[in-house]
C-alpha cells in the first residue's frame, strides 16, 4: 500500500510539472520579454534621448527620468556572464551620470552618458 501511494503521490507530481511550463508564461508582466539585442537597442534609445535632452539645455530631473528609464530597460539583458558583468559596469556609469544631474552637474552627467552609451554598444559584441 506505502508503495501504491508514493507511486501515485510522484506520478501526480510530474502530471502538474509537465502541465504548466514555465515557457508558456515568460512574457507575463514584469518578466523578460526582450532579446538582448532588443533591450540593447531600447537602453541604447533611452541614453540617446538623455544625450539629446541635455543638448537641449533640459533640467536635471527631466533628464534623470531618461536615465531611469534606462537603468530600467538595462535589467532586461541577459545573456550571459561575460554579458552580465560589463552591463553592471555600464550601469555603473549610468548612475554615475544620475547623481550628478541630481547635483545639477550637466557636463559631468553627461561625460558619463557618453562612456554608458560606448559601454553598452560594446555589450553588442559580446553576444
Amino acid at each position: 500500500m506505502k508503495l501504491l501511494k508514493s507511486a501515485i503521490v510522484a506520478f501526480s507530481l510530474a502530471i502538474s510539472l509537465g502541465l504548466f511550463s514555465t515557457s508558456a508564461v515568460a512574457c507575463e508582466t514584469g518578466r523578460t520579454c526582450f532579446g538582448p539585442t532588443q533591450a540593447i537597442d531600447m537602453v541604447l534609445g533611452h541614453i540617446g534621448m538623455a544625450i539629446k535632452a541635455v543638448d537641449e539645455g533640459a533640467n536635471g530631473p527631466t533628464v534623470n527620468a531618461h536615465v531611469k528609464a534606462a537603468l530600467k530597460a538595462s535589467k532586461e539583458i541577459n545573456a550571459n556572464d561575460k554579458v552580465d558583468v560589463a552591463r553592471s559596469r555600464a550601469n555603473a556609469h549610468l548612475k554615475k551620470a544620475r547623481s550628478a544631474f541630481r547635483k545639477s552637474d550637466m557636463q559631468t552627467g553627461e561625460d558619463h552618458l557618453g562612456k554608458a552609451e560606448k559601454a553598452f554598444e560594446g555589450l553588442k559584441k559580446l553576444i
